[in-house]
């Protein structure tokens, strides 16, 4: 039972999220184990597990796993109820080899990573138009490998199919190929003829319903885009995908990242030491979202081919004795820093979450 003192303790909660249930631990300022409990991940289930929270005396952090996936509305809420809510890390193998695995230890450990300061990130709002985004980008990242698949099947059925439809087929593009299947009139299906036809008509179909879809998301990308990040639309080599991308990397609230130092880090282009001896080099960070890393590659490439700074920055580090890959290192590098200006800009430009690290930032070249 909580005594009148305890209502004054301050407490450090952790909570392990799943699907169906959320398990929430307490902890005091010295890490010391006061109580968990499990709760329904719901409207109700959160509402107790915040009146339960506070029951053991004033909240100071919660630590939430998975704040991107099972514990994103959990973290929505406790943060509209004005508590601090940390990013927590799943523990790596080793440590769960170590010290086991439950819930209550998973709630605990969260707890204590908050309390011992190794847990300080903040989570996404995703709350906001970048929410939005990002939740659009899921439906056309499907469309789209399903409609890659559809093509690549129809040319698979191609290579077998006998030489009249092959002829008739042969040297399309992929909307061409998409549009003639769709117009094939199948006849007799217990011939091979006529099945395959029929199965390149459907194939033509679902190619030509997924073209429809994804242009009718890319429409409504670019309207929210263009309203979220004008500034970094504007950046040479970025478009509607790539910005798309970016803004889902750093969400609404971009200036939970300390620095344009850790934007490139968590897009995997900050640089890896990997000197030995005489020799001083960095390599590429294999680490971060790759996604993101991808994106700043893509604007990397563009940049290459029609910048004129860029190219004379590659002739001349390649002929300082730098590989491609090195050289593509210091390009993402210092795209990373460019991009992390446009961000904070476009976000100070919405009038949300305003950061204090772009007054300090230099002006992009």
């Amino acid at each position: 039972m909580t005594s009148m003192t305890d209502q004054h303790l301050e407490v450090i909660a952790g909570v392990d999220t799943h699907g169906q249930t959320h398990h929430a631990a307490v902890v005091d300022g010295l890490g010391r184990h006061l109580a968990d409990k499990e709760f329904a991940a719901t409207g109700a289930g959160y509402r107790q597990l915040m009146t339960w929270l506070g029951s053991h005396g004033t909240v100071a952090a919660v630590g939430v796993e998975g704040t991107g996936a099972y514990g994103a509305e959990l973290a929505r809420v406790l943060t509209r109820s004005g508590l601090r809510v940390v990013e927590v890390d799943r523990p790596d193998r080793k440590t769960r080899r170590l010290r086991g695995k439950s819930d209550p230890i998973d709630a605990y450990a969260a707890a204590t990573a908050v309390a011992s300061g190794r847990a300080t990130g903040t989570p996404k709002t995703r709350d906001g138009i970048v929410e939005a985004i990002r939740a659009l980008r899921v439906p056309r990242r499907s469309a789209i490998k399903a409609r890659t698949q559809a093509i690549n099947q129809a040319r698979q059925l191609l290579v077998t199919a006998p030489e009249a439809l092959r002829a008739q087929l042969r040297g399309l593009s992929a909307t061409e190929l998409a549009r003639t299947c769709a117009r094939l009139r199948p006849d007799d299906l217990a011939d091979p003829t006529g099945a395959t036809k029929a199965a390149l008509r459907r194939l033509g179909r679902r190619i030509l319903a997924l073209a429809e879809e994804i242009a009718e998301l890319d429409a409504e990308l670019k309207t929210l885009t263009t309203q979220a990040a004008p500034a970094l639309l504007a950046r040479m080599g970025v478009g509607t995908d790539v910005a798309g991308q970016l803004l889902a990397t750093a969400g609404d609230n971009p200036d939970r990242l300390r620095s344009e130092a850790a934007f490139a880090h968590l897009c995997g282009v900050s640089p890896i030491p990997a000197s030995s001896g005489r020799r001083d080099r960095h390599r590429l960070n294999r680490g971060g979202d790759r996604a993101a890393n991808h994106a700043l590659h893509t604007i990397a490439l563009s940049r290459m081919r029609w910048d004129s700074r860029t190219k004379a920055y590659v002739q001349r580090r390649t002929k300082q004795g730098l590989s491609k890959k090195d050289i593509m290192r210091c390009l993402k590098r210092h795209i990373a820093r460019d991009i992390y200006r446009a961000l904070i800009h476009d976000l100070q430009a919405r009038g949300a979450h305003p950061s204090s690290l772009a007054a300090d930032l230099p002006q992009a070249a």
